[in-house]
């Protein structure tokens, strides 16, 4: 059985790399049109015009957008330099509200701020960020990967315990009254706003509201296919970056501790400040992405920040494959649309409340039983799928859907370079584009 199963999911591995001929845009891009397909049908089968439609889309393409930069981030810390964070949410949270008191005005409530611009506001969320991760590698990199988890799941309870703290509500330093507004979370001008705003005064914006309006979509969602953009656009820094960060001297470095760090630091590289460099550029990844994603809305508080979204974070990574950055925003797409946003979308538009069996048992009763009871439950039986696949990758694809990948450790093919003859003019730029290929 358990080689029908590995067969199977080499199968479907070996599918997308044919379809898509191995180029990672194409499938990214065809993955995401699968899920945009899987999502119509449902939507028209709900009874949605066009406008339920692009709202549908819209929602869920932000969850993935929102997921990949999160999991790109987390895989250059386990990916890539074996750094077991669990503390993914709790440098979320520092990113968040630290970009929160410094751009909402002072007068806010709850919380106060600086009122400082957005993008410096920015600035100083994910600084913050990578000083925590900073100050919390000195000492937690010396621990071993079990217990560097301990510690940094330790410490996203403290921060997010910290934010909710009613010492921490409001305060005063030098005179400025700041805070975080405590359990009640804290108000700030949201990114999200961005859309209505480029809407309402870029040249062109008016009249795209009028094309939309005329299909049905309302200007609310024309203004969240503005941010949507946005965080696209994020999305592909983030993957940009960690390519430029993988494909560098810097970035073999992270690979060679992975693997072994005693031989790497018996090559004469000071391991520990490399772990140390790139925990705090990944930290301030989860910083800044954590504001885009968590935080568009313009209001935060601690419950937005609670352990089970690094668990699932992780869980992403899993499934895409650690090491791979194609793979980890598939993954990352893969997780939001089709384990968390399908579920919530099906449970709100077909679970029903009054028709179906109040336990298991009664729902083997028969077929309409059993689809009234997993529709009404599906918010919760997700979990019980999320566990399956994940013993089922355990077992049979450890490393993820693209986990296969190896990578070019030169430049160039040094294959081709030693069959051309002496003086061809060969050369090799350390540092240039390598890449991830397919076995």
């Amino acid at each position: 059985m358990s080689a029908q199963s590995a067969g199977l999911t080499d199968r479907v591995r070996n599918l997308l790399v044919d379809v898509f001929g191995g180029n990672d845009a194409r499938m990214i891009a065809g993955t995401m049109g699968g899920i945009y397909l899987l999502l119509i049908v449902f939507s028209l089968v709900a009874g949605f015009g066009l406008g339920g439609i692009v709202n549908t889309l819209r929602a869920a393409t932000v969850f993935a957008a929102g997921y990949g930069m999160l999991v790109l981030a987390l895989n250059l810390h386990w990916g890539y330099t074996g750094l077991f964070n669990i503390g993914v949410a709790g440098f979320m949270a520092v990113g968040t509200y630290t970009t929160a008191i410094l751009s909402a005005p002072p007068e806010a409530s709850p919380g106060a701020g600086l009122g400082l611009p957005i993008p410096i506001a920015i600035l100083g969320g994910m600084f913050a960020a990578a000083l925590v991760g900073l100050l919390t590698a000195l000492p937690a990199l010396r621990l071993r990967a079990d217990y560097l988890a301990i510690v940094t799941v330790a410490l996203s309870e403290i921060i997010r315990l910290a934010v909710k703290s009613g010492t921490l509500a409001e305060f005063t330093i030098f005179g400025v009254t700041l805070g975080t507004g405590g359990g009640r979370g804290i108000s700030y001008p949201a990114p999200g706003s961005l859309g209505g705003w480029v809407l309402d005064n870029v040249p062109g914006g008016e009249a795209l509201v009028d094309v939309g309006q005329a299909l049905g979509i309302a200007k609310p969602v024309m203004s969240g296919l503005v941010y949507l953009v946005v965080l696209i656009l994020f999305a592909a820094a983030f993957y940009w970056l960690l390519v430029r960060i993988g494909n560098s001297p810097f970035g073999r470095v992270l690979k060679a501790i992975r693997e072994d760090e005693l031989v790497a630091s018996s090559l004469g590289k000071d391991t520990r400040v490399f772990k140390l460099k790139v925990f705090a550029v990944g930290c301030a990844l989860m910083g800044l992405a954590g504001y885009l994603w968590i935080g568009r809305s313009g209001f935060v508080n601690d419950l937005s920040f609670r352990p089970n979204i690094t668990f699932f974070i992780f869980i992403a990574l899993i499934i895409g494959g650690a090491g791979s950055n194609t793979g980890a925003l598939l993954g990352g797409m893969v997780f939001s649309s089709l384990l968390f946003y399908l579920p919530q979308f099906l449970s709100q538009n077909f679970g029903s409340s009054g028709s179906a069996p109040g336990d298991f048992l009664g729902a083997l009763a028969g077929l309409d039983e059993f689809v009234a009871y997993t529709l009404q439950n599906i918010s919760s039986l997700r979990f019980v799928l999320i566990g399956v696949l994940l013993v089922y990758l355990m077992h049979n694809r450890p490393d993820g859907l693209l986990g296969h990948r190896k990578e070019d450790a030169a430049a160039v093919n040094l294959l081709e370079r030693s069959s051309k003859p002496p003086g061809s003019g060969a050369t090799v730029a350390d540092g240039g584009e390598g890449g991830e290929r397919d076995e």
